[in-house]
């Protein structure tokens, strides 16, 4: 039996179909096991849709999470916009995102527009569902409640990224200029704000001004010291302009089990498949003498594979990949919650990533049945882009030869 996942990237426009024969669906709170030999992950049923007990509202009242912007006030003050919030807080927990982040819209407008944090939610939960549409339109909302140059240039740079987003995915460069000006303007409030310069660049690109573009990359790698993520890719995209356009890899770093610092951008020139699954996942047990084998064909080819666990107990976890003589990359990503896993918008494992030698994300659906014959085309490409030499240039005629 098969299940076939859809899973988003962060660049719009594409998403890959991963199908695996058995699947762990992610977060969990408990597990079961269905007669399909499927293992899912029990999830609470949804809230009723009636108002909560003024007894159960005073114990919930929410308190500013670690993620709350500039310690801005929690939530709403009116009683109305108490209760929605509240309300859409238990839709948030039990993972009804789209009920949660309307019902954050409808405190905020219940508490005539002044809820920072109910926005700020919903901003977060449309980013979740990948709705940019509501995305820019919250960041509008939020525009009013920003104080400060930095607290102006930070929502400017939220709603640029978002028209960025719409604009891949709509194919509409309309919202590609949109962006690129609200990115100016984010800019203009805060110029020390590094990591708009690099995706401003990337829009810019996206707008075929390659000029405009590389001067972008090339301040952001001369100002920037905090995103250092970005800046093997920024430096890659000055090189070579059309990555830029381009459905890229989510760029990460990290610490493999034997100790190598690796990142995306490190494997460039390289296929690369990315296995995201863990020691208490049978299907990904199961899933393992295959990946295995792919690992021993394609021993010595530039081919590269990288299994990422989502273990949270790393004795386990080591002694696990001890024991089946996994000799491959190695990283564990830290439980449900891992950066890398969220990257990739993995809601399920095994998920399997093939991605080019480029950095390119394959916009193609990945299997036991024909996972082989598409990897060794790839890294036959993979060959020859490392085979082929750049044309000699041409040098001037010395002075006074014939034609």
């Amino acid at each position: 039996m098969f299940r076939i996942h859809r899973f988003a990237t962060k660049k719009p426009g594409i998403a890959v179909m991963v199908l695996f024969a058995l699947t762990c669906v992610l977060p969990a709170r408990g597990a079961m096991q269905s007669d399909a030999g499927v293992v899912d992950l029990v999830k609470p049923d949804p809230p009723k849709q009636e108002q909560p007990k003024p007894d159960q509202l005073k114990q919930d009242q929410s308190k500013p999470d670690a993620s709350a912007d500039d310690g801005k006030p929690a939530g709403p003050t009116d009683p109305k916009a108490v209760k929605t919030y509240n309300l859409a807080r238990d839709w948030e927990k039990h993972r009804d995102y789209n009920e949660a982040m309307d019902s954050f819209r409808k405190a905020n407008k219940q508490d005539d527009g002044h809820c920072w944090d109910c926005l700020r939610r919903a901003y977060n939960l449309a980013l979740k569902l990948d709705a940019y549409k509501d995305a820019v339109e919250i960041a509008r909302e939020m525009l009013p409640l920003a104080e400060t140059d930095n607290d102006k240039a930070q929502v400017h740079f939220r709603l640029a990224t978002c028209l960025q987003e719409q604009g891949i995915k709509e194919k509409k460069d309309q919202k590609l200029q949109e962006s690129s000006d609200e990115f100016k303007t984010a800019l203009q409030l805060d110029p020390k704000l590094g990591r708009a310069r690099f995706h401003w660049g990337v829009t810019l690109a996206r707008l075929h001004q390659d000029d405009a573009a590389r001067a972008q990359f090339s301040a952001f790698l001369d100002e920037d010291r905090k995103n250092p993520t970005l800046h093997e890719r920024a430096e890659r995209f000055v090189d070579r302009i059309d990555l830029a356009r381009a459905a890229m890899a989510p760029a990460f770093m990290a610490t493999t089990l034997d100790g190598q610092h690796i990142s995306m951008d490190s494997l460039a020139g390289k296929v690369v498949l990315i296995d995201f699954w863990a020691t208490w996942c049978g299907p990904c047990v199961a899933a393992l003498p295959h990946m295995q084998h792919i690992a021993h064909k394609f021993d010595g080819q530039p081919l590269v594979v990288l299994s990422i666990s989502l273990d949270n107990d790393e004795a386990k976890w080591k002694d696990f990949v001890d024991k089946n003589k996994m000799t491959w990359l190695q990283v564990r990503d830290g439980g449900n919650n891992g950066k890398v896993s969220k990257e990739f918008g993995v809601t399920a494992i095994p998920a399997t990533f093939s991605i080019d030698a480029d950095g390119v994300l394959e916009d193609q659906h990945v299997g036991d049945a024909d996972i082989e014959a598409k990897l060794k085309k790839m890294v036959a490409r993979a060959v020859e882009m490392s085979n082929r030499k750049p044309a000699p240039v041409a040098s001037d005629q010395p002075a006074g030869s014939g034609n």
